[in-house]
Parts: structure tokens; sequence; C-alpha cells
């Protein structure tokens, strides 16, 4: 064992997965508003497992109020009617009906879905008029959904607006179904963006916010808070798609930006409602851990971590996860169907592998207040990251950056060898009206 792997393991808390084996992070989160729960697949059991059980425990035992997601705003919407028993009489599987689009494993899958299973139950035997917890997208891809979210709403509460929300989003229909064709003919002169149009809708909803927002009690007030935030979605995404085009700095910043300002907004509207909020939040690690740390930061890209960081620097906590060998969830191409894909084994000069030489199976390591730990991985060392699809032949270049890890995160779980999250079905339904989630970067 090297001397840095010593470090490491004095430092380590075995993680059994028993009931108390959490303790010790829950300790380190004190009294944290903001955690972040981050994965290093998009498709590894023991990463969903694991933020299930720390939620159910910040919500059972810290009153936190909402799980935030990296998901479109309508489709995990769907969900949160559903968990706060304000659907159709959806089962849980129905509610993640939303999630049709590839990687729909990422929300469609077993760990998922038994997790809202036990938060509509947790919300179900509530007393009147208690909290109920949410759970909501943070992500910009919904385009299309989100413009029929905010006509849909406007059509029940105000039909002249609506006529003049379809005659502004009216604009896409000259592009067809697919947004990236709309960023790529604006943002080559070929065709006038919808920017002044989404614009003009965001603001006139936003002004009649008095009278919608406050119709009929909480109800109403989310459901108008549902319908701004679709409008500030295609706000964004309009630029998102755009910004495609310009290199992935610029698209990446906007996206991150929109989930750290989805998540602010969140965060202020819980707060009429239920006192300071508390929130989790779940994204892979890219966006979870602080981007200052890490190339990613040094080429000029931010990211949720970071953001929260800074907008709550005594409130939140950021928390990684790690795996060195094992199965994942992944694609071997865009739109591909769901497979279950050998991890090779962390590379040598990685933090995986150093994990690997520590000899524990699962640990949690605090980072936070440890000297002595933050200077032996003072680095930069390699990370992984493995995204929607997995390309294992090319995984140096596909799936490893640097960072340095103690300023990245306040605690990394690491488990050595996981296996693959089981989805609910092994392919995504076509569908020409939005690009995959995550597109490009597959995380």
């Amino acid at each position: 064992m090297t001397e840095v792997a010593s470090v490491v393991r004095e430092a380590a808390h075995p993680f059994t997965g028993d009931a108390r084996g959490l303790d010790p992070l829950l300790d380190l989160i004190g009294d944290a508003r903001f955690v972040l729960l981050g994965e290093a697949t998009h498709g590894t059991h023991e990463f969903y497992q694991a933020r299930a059980r720390i939620t159910r425990r910040l919500i059972e035992e810290k009153g936190f109020h909402a799980v935030a997601v990296e998901a479109d705003w309508p489709d995990a919407y769907r969900v949160n009617r559903h968990v706060r028993g304000i659907g159709d009489g959806e089962t849980a599987d129905d509610a993640l009906g939303g999630f049709v689009r590839f990687p729909a494993w990422m929300w469609r899958n077993r760990d998922v879905l038994r997790f809202v299973d036990w938060l509509r139950g947790w919300n179900d035997v509530r007393p009147a008029g208690a909290h109920r917890v949410g759970f909501y997208g943070l992500d910009l891809y919904s385009l299309h959904a989100s413009i029929e979210a905010v006509v849909g709403y406007l059509d029940r509460v105000d039909p002249e607006a609506a006529k003049r929300a379809r005659a502004r989003y009216a604009c896409f229909e000259h592009f067809g179904q697919d947004p990236q064709q709309y960023g790529y003919e604006t943002s080559f002169g070929h065709a006038e963006p919808c920017e002044d149009e989404v614009v003009r809708q965001l603001v006139e909803l936003h002004a009649r916010a008095g009278d919608y927002a406050h119709r009929d009690g909480r109800v109403a007030e989310d459901e108008f808070f549902y319908a701004e935030q679709n409008a500030r979605l295609v706000k964004d995404a309009e630029e998102y798609y755009r910004a495609m085009f310009r290199g992935r700095v610029s698209s990446w910043n906007l996206r991150d930006s929109h989930m750290a300002d989805t998540l602010h907004a969140l965060a202020a509207h819980l707060e009429q409602q239920a006192g300071p909020a508390k929130i989790v939040i779940w994204a892979h690690n890219s966006h979870l851990g602080d981007a200052r740390a890490t190339e990613m930061g040094e080429g000029g890209e931010w990211n949720v971590g970071q953001l929260v960081r800074q907008r709550y620097p005594n409130d939140s906590v950021l928390i990684g996860f790690s795996t060195y060998e094992g199965t994942v969830t992944a694609a071997s191409e865009w739109r591909g169907d769901a497979e279950s894909k050998p991890v090779r084994p962390g590379l040598p000069d990685s933090y995986e592998g150093l994990f690997h030489q520590v000899g524990l199976t699962d640990f949690l390591l605090p980072l936070r207040g440890n000297g002595g730990l933050s200077r032996a991985l003072a680095g930069p060392r390699l990370e992984r990251a493995i995204g929607v699809v997995y390309r294992p032949e090319t995984e140096r270049w596909s799936h490893y950056f640097h960072a340095r890890l103690p300023q990245q995160f306040d605690a990394v779980l690491h488990y050595d060898r996981t296996q693959a999250v089981e989805p609910l079905e092994r392919s995504s339904q076509a569908d020409d009206e939005e690009l995959p989630e995550s597109f490009p970067t597959g995380i």
C-alpha cells in the first residue's frame, strides 16, 4: 500500500450500508440546506440506492422539503404531482412515464421506482396542512413540452393570453420539431431567432403572477410556479440550442446556469410555503463537484456545484461518488439501447485506482476540514466520468479528466465494485420533438 493510500485508509469510514452506516455523513451535513449528491456514472445501482437512502434520512431526520434532479421540468413534475398526491390515480410506474426519451433508464429504473413509491408513502401519512416533499427537474431539454405546458396552463386560466402565447411560440414552427435544426439555422444567419418572442412571453406571464397565482390558495400558486418555470425553460432552451453551435463551453455554462437558477427559484418558492428551503440535488459528479477544482474550470466552464457554493457558501455540501470496476447501464452510441456493460478497472494514476489500493470494499471519505488528507490528495489526479454512453475502448480520452478532489467535494462515497442499474425498459421511445437528455456531453 502506498503512503497516500495509507492516509486515505486512516481517514476512511467503512460503509456497510446498514441503518447507521450513514451517521458520519449525516454529521458532516449538519444543518446544511442544500445537499448535492453526485454519481460517477448515469447507470450504477449503488449510486442510486445510496442517494435514495441518504435522501430518506435527510427527509425523516432533517426536514428536507424537496428532491431536485438532473431531469427536465415537465417530466419530473408529473412525478411531483404523484408523490404529493395530486395526480390522477397514477402508480409510481405511471408517474415515471414522462421519461421516454433517451436515456430513459436514468429515471425509469428500479431504484428510482422504489424511491418514488417510498416518497408517496411518506407524504400520504403527513398530517393535514403539513408540507409534502416534492420532486422537481432542473434541466432544459424539454423545449416543445414546456411550450405545451405554458399554453395548456393559460388555456385554463386566461384563454386570451393563451392565444398570444401560441402566436409567439409559433416562431418555432418554421424549424420543424428538431430544436437542433432551430439552433443551426439561427446561429448561421439562415433565419431570425425566436429570442424576442420567448422573452415577451415570460415577461407577460411574470407580470400576471399576482392575478394567476393567488386565485385558489397553494394549489394555484404551485400551478403558476410550474407554468412560469416552463416559460423560463423555453427562454433558456432557445438560447442553449443556439449556443450549441458556438462551442461546448458556452452551451455547458448555459445549461448549468439554468439548473442552478431553477434550484434558486425552487428554493424561493418553497420558502414562501415552508420556511427556509432544504433541498437534495441528484446529478452527475461533473455537474455537482466544484468545477473550479477540475480541468473543466480551467477551460472556462462552471457548473451547478460551483454556483451553489458561491450562492450558499455556508449552507451547501457537495458529495461525490466513485467506483473502481463492475458493470454499468449505458449505451454504446447516442440513442442506443441500454446495455449492461463491464466497467474497466480504474487507471493506476486515478482516484479510482488509489481508492482500490485502500483495501476497503466501500467507504465514506470526509474531505472537508482534514488538512493532512487534503495535502495527500492535493493532485491533480485523474477522475473518471461515465455518462449515458460508455466507450471503454477509448476510456482514457473519453471518460477521464484531471481534478483536485479535496476542493471538488466535501466528501466522497467509494464503492470498489458496483453493478448496473436495472432499467424498467431497455429501449427509449423515439421522440423527434426533443434532443436526448444530456446531449451532447452525455453527462
